[in-house]
């Protein structure tokens, strides 16, 4: 049997090599559409659409609201992976194809008869309520235009919709639209929101400040223009909020194109058609919260569709009164083209800038690795002093006017302990330098923070404040909106904290004090804790149990809703007559039911037990 299945698996590779070189190509016409193939489709999301943490990787087919839309698969193949989640794309198959690509299929109500056979019967084996399994290739062969589901709204969707994908042979997900599908149509240019243009050093001015200006452009015709010319000194960038739309839809989507040009010279293009999961997160380098495409070179960010990617690309920088105009191009996949003309003018370093009324007390702003002051002016004077470690610096204002001063400070050169701005002193939060690419250890009496190589997107200035009250300890650590790229491990000594330490785990607590479960283990008077996100951390307990309550409970089906108030349902175990009986799970309407391996009827005690994540446990017994 091994040796059969050796020979099989052998056969299928040396068959398939010669089709894997075309795996970094877009051949039009190799796949069919999943949806509706030969009719009219649309999309309510699609590739290199921003989302939330993440570029969108792949193509939304509405379906008018309802679930049940038969999906097809886009090419011979045979299934790749195959899975079961709560969460994430909740039922999905994975399709490899003789090219080398894989297509994905996410948010499924259900898979076909054939499959949907194999995968229970895979986890009534593995007594797996989520479950992913990866087919010996071969094993489930399917064809080019056969129905492989029914679409859904499982997972994390937000409505009855299917998530496909297009993936090269090293799993990065492609731009779908690129290989042609005729049922999806799109004749509208891109359309432009603002641009930003910002400082990329402590020498660069924006209409003579260091600051981020965003700028909404104005129509002129079938393109759009800035309506002022923009004064800059030293080097700036240029980011871009903007949407796309295809014919019939009115979701706002992403493009893949930009094209920055100086007169008729490209200094800049970027083309999204590419997307490697293991740098997703560079995501949140590559914007600016979520919304603005960053138009230029970043030494750190990972992601490869730069052109030309070399330092200072997309840079821009003017001599004391040269007038330079350029152009940005937004382009669809479809070709539909969007062009916004904008003017810069350098100028010279000034010392006396109007910067609006001054603060009542000194405003700290980080900007990267600058540290931005803006204070009101003293009678005392205006020489800032740094102290940094043992020594002291003075500096005078960066700029000024009649009622405020604003210091700049490099902080690579140095973390100042605190700052006297004549009005007062600061005394900053910032702790230490986390150098991007490296191992790196940060400790203080309460709290100890380790980052792997991977940990942070770039160079951090870590920041963190505590609040030490024996009922409501709370912990800091830089901003929410600030981000990670993986996860630290952070140590949190609480040691003069009067509760019930077991009873306790951390919380991430957002701005509006909703609380979410991060988890944690005691170690004595600390509890040592895994985050992806900064932000502000507490203590919480949840001593209440998840709810249980029956909706049908019948020899034919289990029914239940199932809740938790405060940390989340963590796991779910169904028994009958002592055997183990599979639950599926949908967690947006907190609904679990039964499905079956064979059609014998429940008979029996029944026990239904459901964990959440603080550990608390309910059970509901019954009998059938």
């Amino acid at each position: 049997m091994k040796l059969n299945r050796f020979l099989s698996q052998l056969i299928l590779f040396i068959f398939f090599v010669p089709f894997i070189a075309l795996s970094q190509g877009v051949e039009k016409g190799y796949f069919k559409s999943p949806v509706k193939p030969g009719g009219r489709n649309y999309l309510s999301g699609n590739f290199s659409e921003l989302r939330p943490n993440h570029f969108h990787t792949g193509l939304d087919f509405k379906f008018g609201g309802q679930e049940g839309e038969p999906i097809f698969a886009a090419a011979d193949g045979w299934v790749h992976r195959i899975k079961v989640s709560t969460f994430g794309y909740g039922n999905v198959i994975y399709l490899k194809h003789p090219s080398g690509h894989i297509t994905l299929y996410g948010h499924l109500r259900n898979f076909n008869p054939k499959l949907a056979s194999y995968i229970r019967k895979k986890m009534y084996e593995a007594k797996a309520n989520d479950l992913e399994v990866y087919p010996e290739p071969g094993e489930l062969s399917v064809k080019k235009g056969e129905q492989i589901a029914n679409g859904g709204n499982t997972g994390s969707s937000g409505g009855p919709h299917l998530h496909f994908e297009i993936r090269d042979s090293l799993d990065r997900a492609m731009d779908p639209l690129l290989f042609g599908f005729p049922e999806i149509l799109d004749n509208t240019p891109p359309t432009p929101q603002k641009i930003a243009i910002v400082p990329l050093d402590i020498d660069s001015r924006v209409n003579g400040k260091f600051q981020r200006l965003e700028i909404t452009p104005v129509a002129a015709g079938s393109s759009y223009r800035l309506p002022a010319t923009v004064q800059v000194t030293g080097k700036v960038g240029i980011e871009i909020q903007s949407f796309d739309q295809l014919d019939g839809a009115s979701n706002r989507n992403g493009f893949p194109t930009f094209i920055l040009k100086e007169n008729d010279s490209t200094v800049f293009k970027q083309v999204v058609d590419k997307v490697d999961f293991n740098y997703s997160r560079h995501f949140l380098l590559y914007t600016h919260q979520n919304r603005f495409s960053k138009l230029y070179f970043q030494e750190n960010l990972k992601f490869d569709f730069i052109d030309p990617k070399q330092p200072n690309s997309g840079h821009l920088e003017l001599e004391p009164k040269e007038k330079k105009s350029y152009s940005l191009s937004l382009i669809d996949a479809y070709g539909n083209e969007r062009k916004i003309s904008f003017t810069l003018q350098g100028q010279d370093l000034e010392h006396n800038v109007n910067d609006g009324g001054a603060p009542a007390r000194s405003t700290v702003y980080y900007l990267d690795d600058i540290l931005k002051i803006k204070a009101p002016i003293s009678p005392n004077g205006g020489l800032a002093k740094f102290y940094v470690g043992a020594n002291s610096f003075e500096m005078l204002p960066a700029y000024q006017d009649a009622q405020s001063r604003t210091y700049l400070w490099d902080m690579n050169f140095g973390i100042p302990e605190e700052i006297d701005v004549c009005s007062e002193v600061i005394i900053l939060p910032i702790k230490a330098k986390i150098p991007f690419g490296k191992e790196h250890s940060y400790a203080d009496p309460k709290v100890q923070i380790r980052f792997d190589k991977e940990s942070v997107l770039d160079d951090l200035f870590l920041r963190i404040k505590h609040e030490d009250s024996p009922s409501n300890p709370k912990l800091e650590i830089n901003d929410a909106s600030d981000n990670l790229w993986n996860s630290i491990e952070v140590n949190w000594d609480l040691s003069g904290f009067s509760g019930n330490k077991t009873a306790y785990q951390v919380y991430q607590q957002s701005s509006n004090g909703r609380k979410s479960f991060v988890g944690g283990t005691w170690e004595g008077n600390s509890i040592r804790f895994k985050t992806r996100n900064f932000g502000t951390f507490v203590l919480g307990q949840d001593l209440q149990k998840p709810t249980i309550s029956p909706v049908r409970v019948t020899s034919s089906e289990l029914r239940f809703i199932i809740k938790d108030d405060l940390s989340g349902i963590e796991s779910f175990e169904a028994m009958v007559n002592g055997k183990w009986v599979l639950m599926r799970y949908e967690h947006k309407q907190s609904v679990i039911w039964s499905e079956k391996l064979d059609e014998q009827p429940f008979k029996g005690p029944v026990i239904l037990k459901v964990t959440d994540q603080a550990g608390n446990i309910t059970e509901w017994k019954g009998t059938l």
